[in-house]
């Protein structure tokens, strides 16, 4: 028994003195590997009586144990210490200025929002916002889509556990929830864009599971066709700078809007290069409408009374057009090299004085 306490003790200061991870590994194998100093005594276990086998083989289980506890209890005091010394080594006064090399950029999609908004604001609508975490009436129900739709089912939309409320919640598939929110909350005339996160089953060149929209929303007793397109126009022409932009709305289909229409804009293809004005050839750009009555009448407002309009739009897409980004995965990939070539000096501000154009 006096050899066992003469044993601890030894590997007790071994480890005590180990100084880093190699030296712990080395403790290790001395004492609990397969030709270990406590392994070898747990082979003579065997030729024990039963009474001096129980007896010896729990003191050596209990130095066993006490020694990988002390090799635990070493090795996580010394991650611990070289963790603190490369915090004290890697410390940064936030107080001094800015340091040359050091040059963060604006993220394209921020900056695209910004151009948006900046466009938008200037012919007089605000922003609102919403939840990511949206319910069935505000996401589907209110904006008119009916029951068994496609975008209900599983496979195009993120939905969450049932709440113990009941209610089905889900990641929103679009930001036309904060329309719905924000007619049952403002009176009208309403003239609002709702920026934001979306989410869907998706991941390929053209589609994230994550990926941002923007919406464009007006009601009030006057609204028509004709003031949709005026809208897109100068907005479009303003976002591309391009002056002569054709547009062209082919008649479609959307729950919430009646009646509906994809807006192309005039394109180029020569040559494998897309080049956006009046070259003869369309891309598609964005979805638009009126305000179907049912989801006026579903926010509490009186279709006969009050219309409007309302258009929807990728961020990325936008961002991808105007700026050559040929891959919408790489907006999320948080590659600096990428940011440091599409992204933006923080201090060029989108607005219609000082440029929205590069």
């Amino acid at each position: 028994m006096n050899d066992l306490d003469t044993l601890r003790g030894e590997l007790m200061t071994a480890i005590a003195a180990a100084n880093d991870g190699d030296a712990i590994e080395a403790v290790r194998v001395d004492a609990l590997g397969k030709k270990g100093r406590v392994t070898g005594l747990m082979k003579t276990l065997g030729a024990m009586d039963a009474e001096a086998r129980k007896t010896f083989g729990q003191r050596l289980n209990q130095l066993k144990d006490e020694i990988s506890a002390a090799l635990d209890a070493r090795k996580s005091a010394l991650a611990t210490a070289a963790l603190d010394a490369r915090l004290a080594a890697e410390r940064t006064d936030v107080t001094l200025p800015v340091r040359p090399e050091i040059k963060g950029s604006i993220h394209p999609i921020t900056q695209t929002i910004d151009e948006i908004t900046a466009i938008m604001g200037a012919m007089g609508f605000t922003v609102a916002e919403g939840p990511d975490v949206e319910d069935d009436f505000h996401n589907f129900t209110a904006l008119n889509f009916p029951p068994g739709h496609p975008a209900r089912e599983m496979h195009d939309t993120f939905f969450l556990p049932t709440a113990p409320d009941g209610n089905r919640y889900l990641l929103r598939t679009h930001t036309s929830p904060v329309q719905i929110r924000t007619m049952m909350s403002a009176k009208p005339p309403i003239r609002v864009i709702t920026p934001g996160r979306t989410y869907r089953c998706d991941y390929d060149m053209t589609h994230t599971p994550m990926f941002h929209q923007v919406e464009i929303l007006v009601i009030d007793t006057e609204s028509h066709m004709g003031h949709l397109k005026g809208c897109l126009q100068e907005f479009l022409r303003a976002f591309f700078g391009v002056d002569d932009l054709p547009l062209r709305f082919r008649p479609s289909f959307f729950p919430f809007t009646e009646p509906s229409a994809e807006v192309d804009i005039g394109c180029s293809r020569s040559g494998g290069e897309l080049k956006l004005g009046n070259y003869g050839d369309w891309l598609e750009i964005l979805g638009c409408g009126m305000v179907h009555p049912n989801v006026i009448k579903a926010c509490g407002l009186d279709p006969d009374i009050y219309q409007g309009f309302a258009a929807g739009m990728g961020v990325e897409r936008l961002a991808m057009l105007k700026y050559g980004i040929p891959d919408l995965r790489t907006f999320f990939e948080s590659d600096l090299r990428w940011l440091r070539h599409y992204g933006f000096a923080s201090l060029e501000i989108p607005s219609l004085t000082g440029g929205i154009n590069p």
